[in-house]
């Protein structure tokens, strides 16, 4: 009995290995997939190419019909005039075969029942030129065995490729394998007492004979680019495949992270940038809403996340606008840097022009279906700032530092005291030369955190006929 689940637990052990040793040996070849589905828009534009490659394929055909039967017009003809001539017919049909298929590809997406139908008569065709040579020439047919046209099969694989689809060049390796190993037999079978099956090469050369082992290694020929070429492509696709996954996930990052932190990470290792930070001088604009607390109370949870939304939305455009990033989204908050991580000419002036249009596009905006209006305060300040990914080595985040950025917290609860909505620092307003916005001095404020009390001014943005003036 031992014995018998023994021998029961090996087999099954070598079936594993097996198992084992052939999945490794398809990643080796083909390498490792993704099967998850991709995005609908990387789909279709994975289609559009494959049709584009189409009308290429349809264009590389006509050349290779155009400049053969160039090349077989302007040749010496070895046969006699008068004799049948098969193949310039064969020519034609394939010249016929291949302006309709570039025609339909040009017109529409090719089905997969036409593309089939095309790989298959593009061999058959190509086969039925070679086999013509025997007629054409008064020769067995053993005489098409040494066609030299045969080496256009590796070029009608070769361009099924271009589609980047394996199962087509695996079928068009097939159908031309097959295809020959058709015309050995039909050479073999319908041999004339005259010609015989040789091993003698040079017999072989010299005559009509069959070198059968010669007529194989074609066929393996066939069969081992095929199947090369197939790996290729499969390697090469998902390779593709994975790179489009990602740009995908680069572009879904870039929501949630600055696009230049998102190109420092596309470009860099995760590890290199872990730890890092950067150091400029930047403006930091903070906003918050007036009476969240109150406004929330009053609405059902999913139309506060509404409300927030649209919220966001507003005033983040003008942030934007003016060469700002947005770090943070912190409850009814925005922290928002200009000049870090992107570079902005004249960060401080730009951030307060953008706290200037915040103000203006809540001033004539509603929300919540149109039932509210809000109203934010901001505090702007500027000064030498540290950003960076912050988190652990799997999870990080990426932020601005240091005390101007508390301070410009600080100055947006300043508000409130000063009965104002847009709170700035000297060293901002020192920085800022448009002569059509109005400072206004607010006084010393002492803040917490700070020894000494800091300048503060609000801003406005003078009329249009004072400004000109």
């Amino acid at each position: 009995m031992l014995s018998i689940l023994s021998a029961s637990l090996f087999k099954e052990y070598k079936f594993i290995a097996m198992k084992n040793a052939l999945r490794r040996l398809h990643y080796w070849m083909a390498g490792k997939g993704d099967e998850q589905r991709l995005p609908q828009q990387v789909v279709d534009s994975i289609h559009q190419q494959q049709d584009a490659s189409e009308i290429l394929i349809g264009w590389i055909q006509l050349l290779i019909v155009v400049t053969f039967g160039v090349l077989y017009a302007i040749s010496p003809k070895a046969f006699v005039a008068s004799s049948f001539t098969p193949v310039p017919w064969f020519l034609g049909l394939y010249f016929l075969f291949t302006v309709m298929r570039l025609w339909v590809a040009h017109a529409r997406s090719l089905p997969f029942w036409f593309l089939v139908a095309s790989v298959i008569v593009d061999m058959v065709l190509l086969m039925g030129l070679i086999w013509s040579f025997h007629l054409q020439y008064n020769q067995p047919p053993s005489f098409y065995l040494k066609a030299p046209t045969l080496l256009y099969v590796f070029i009608f694989i070769a361009l099924r490729a271009l589609r980047f689809e394996p199962g087509f060049v695996v079928l068009s390796g097939l159908v031309a394998a097959a295809g020959w190993a058709f015309m050995l037999i039909y050479a073999i079978d319908k041999m004339p007492p005259s010609v015989h099956i040789t091993r003698d090469y040079i017999l072989y050369m010299t005559s009509n004979n069959i070198l059968a082992g010669a007529e194989i290694d074609k066929i393996i020929s066939i069969l081992v680019v095929t199947l090369i070429l197939t790996i290729a492509i499969i390697r090469a696709r998902r390779l593709l495949v994975q790179a489009a996954r990602e740009h995908n996930t680069v572009d879904g990052l870039s929501r949630f992270v600055p696009n230049k932190v998102v190109e420092d990470i596309s470009s860099q290792s995760s590890d290199n940038r872990f730890g890092e930070s950067e150091v400029r001088e930047a403006t930091i604009l903070f906003a918050d809403l007036e009476q969240f607390t109150a406004i929330g109370k009053q609405l059902k949870p999913e139309e506060l996340v509404m409300t927030l939304n649209e919220y966001f939305t507003a005033i983040v455009a003008p942030v934007r606008k003016y060469g700002g990033v947005i770090n943070q989204f912190q409850g009814d908050a925005i922290l928002a840097s200009f000049n870090l991580p992107d570079t902005t000419a004249n960060h401080a002036e730009m951030a307060v022009k953008s706290a200037i249009e915040i103000q203006q596009v809540l001033a004539r905006s509603s929300f919540c279906r149109g039932n509210l209006h809000l109203k934010a305060r901001i505090g702007i300040n500027t000064g030498t700032v540290v950003g960076g990914l912050v988190g652990t080595p799997d999870r990080l985040n990426y932020t601005v530092h240091g005390d101007v950025v508390n301070l410009a917290a600080r100055l947006e609860q300043l508000n409130k005291k000063t009965g104002t909505r847009i709170l700035l620092t000297h060293k901002t307003r020192q920085q800022v030369q448009d002569k059509t916005l109005l400072f206004i001095d607010k006084g010393r404020e002492s803040i917490r955190g700070h020894h000494r009390p800091v300048q503060v001014y609000t801003v406005e943005e003078l009329p249009k006929e004072v400004a000109d003036d």
